[in-house]
């Protein structure tokens, strides 16, 4: 499979989750070309942006573990063009 850039938009709705999640980011370092994080304190919630380069499955994978957090939202999305 080849590999395509694309996102990972995460949102966590719950500061408990906030130290699994950079680990799991940190587990796929070699998929993620660049990170933005903006914390809304005030709010209670906070966004991550990902630019990753990876295959559909990596993504998949890594999406799917997010995603199974309580507190955390996730949508991502790869370029058509390999």
């Amino acid at each position: 499979m080849k590999r395509r850039i694309g996102f990972v938009g995460i949102i966590l709705d719950d500061r408990k989750c906030v130290d699994r999640v950079n680990h799991l980011i940190s587990e796929n370092a070699e998929m993620i070309l660049a990170r933005v994080g903006l914390p809304q304190r005030d709010k209670g919630v906070s966004v991550i942006t990902l630019v990753v380069e990876a295959t559909t499955d990596e993504v998949g994978l890594f999406t799917g573990r997010l995603g199974s957090l309580k507190g955390v939202s996730v949508k991502s999305a790869l370029a058509k063009k390999l």
